[in-house]
C-alpha cells in the first residue's frame, strides 16, 4: 500500500505541475481521456467480480445476471433524464460512499457497522465538497445544465467543518482504541492536504481526474484484479485488462450513442455524469460486496 500512496503523491504532484504549464483546455482533454480510460475501466469488470462473488452458488445465471445489471443501469439513465436532480443527489450519494469505503475499508475493519458506513460516507463527501468549495463557480454551471436549476450557494466552508469535525473526532477515538495508528492518521491528513492543493490549482475536471484516478480508480484496479486473481502480476494484470476490453469499448459505444441521441437536449457535461452515474450505481454495489467478501474469507 505503500507503494500506491507513493506513485499516488508523486503523481498528483505531477499532474500539479501540467497545471502550471499548459492551457485549461489541454486539461479538460487529458481528464477526460483518463477518465474515459483507467477510470472507466476500473468499473468494466463488475460481472467478473460478482461472478467471482458467486461461484459457489449453484442457483444464478450469467445471462440473468447481465440483464439485471443492465437493467439498472438504464434505471439509472432513465431517472436521469426524468428526474435529474434526484439522480443527481443519489449520484453524489453514491459516489462518496464508494469513494470512502475504497480508501478506507482495510482500515478500519475493527469498527462499529454504523460509524464505519457513515464515516466512509462522510470521508468521500469531504473529498468531493473540496473539490466542490474551490470550484464553486463550475459547479454551479454543472448543476444548472443538468437540473436547470439554479444554485445560489453550496455552503461549502459549513459542510467541509460539519464533516471535518466527525472525521477527526472518529480518528481520534480509533487512536485511543489502538485500532488506528498515529502514522496512518497523520498520512491521510497529509493526502487532504495534497488534494486541496491539487482542487485549488485546477480545473474541475482536471482536479477531479487527478483525484478519481489516482486516488481511487488505480488503488480499485489493484484490489480488483488481488480478489479475483489472487496477485497483481502482469499476468493477472493482462487477464484483467482482457476481460474488461468488451465491456470498456460497449461502454464508450453507449456514451456515444446518448450523445448522438440526446446532444440536443442536453449539455455534454449533462450527458457525462448521467452516464458515469448510470454505471457508478451497479458498480458501489458491487464493490461493497466485494468488500464483504474479503472480510467473510478465512
Amino acid at each position: 500500500m505503500n507503494n500506491i500512496f507513493n506513485f499516488s503523491i508523486v503523481s498528483s504532484f505531477l499532474g500539479l505541475w501540467i497545471t502550471t504549464h499548459v492551457p485549461e483546455s489541454f486539461e479538460l482533454i487529458l481528464g477526460f481521456f483518463l477518465i474515459f480510460t483507467f477510470g472507466m475501466i476500473h468499473g468494466s469488470n463488475d460481472l467478473l467480480i460478482v461472478n467471482k462473488i458467486l461461484k459457489n452458488n449453484l442457483n444464478y445465471s450469467k445471462f440473468a445476471l447481465l440483464i439485471a445489471y443492465l437493467f439498472i443501469v438504464s434505471i439509472a439513465i432513465l431517472i436521469f433524464y426524468l428526474a435529474p436532480s434526484l439522480a443527481m443527489i443519489l449520484f453524489i450519494i453514491f459516489s462518496a460512499y464508494h469513494f470512502g469505503e475504497q480508501h478506507w475499508d482495510h482500515r478500519l475493519s475493527k469498527s462499529n457497522t454504523l460509524i464505519k458506513s457513515t464515516f466512509y460516507f462522510s470521508f468521500g463527501m469531504l473529498i468531493l465538497y473540496l473539490l466542490f468549495a474551490f470550484n464553486d463557480a463550475g459547479v454551479k454551471l454543472i448543476v444548472s445544465e443538468i437540473t436547470g436549476y439554479e444554485i445560489p450557494n453550496l455552503y461549502s466552508n459549513t459542510i467541509l467543518i460539519v464533516l471535518g469535525s466527525f472525521i477527526g473526532l472518529v480518528l481520534i477515538n480509533e487512536f485511543i482504541k489502538n485500532r488506528l495508528a498515529k502514522e496512518v492518521i497523520l498520512k491521510e491528513l497529509f493526502t487532504l492536504v495534497v488534494l486541496a492543493i491539487i482542487f485549488s490549482s485546477s480545473s474541475l475536471i482536471w482536479g477531479f481526474s487527478i483525484y478519481f484516478i489516482l486516488w481511487h480508480s488505480i488503488p480499485s484496479l489493484i484490489e480488483q484484479i488481488t480478489f479475483i486473481y489472487g496477485d497483481v502480476k502482469t499476468d493477472s494484470t493482462l487477464k484483467y485488462c482482457k476481460s474488461a476490453l468488451p465491456y470498456w469499448v460497449i461502454s464508450l459505444i453507449g456514451m456515444g450513442v446518448l450523445y448522438l441521441i440526446f446532444s440536443n437536449e442536453k449539455q455534454f457535461y449533462a450527458l457525462f455524469f448521467a452516464f458515469i452515474a448510470a454505471v457508478t450505481f451497479p458498480h458501489a454495489v458491487v464493490m461493497l460486496r466485494m468488500f464483504s467478501k474479503k472480510k467473510a474469507q478465512p
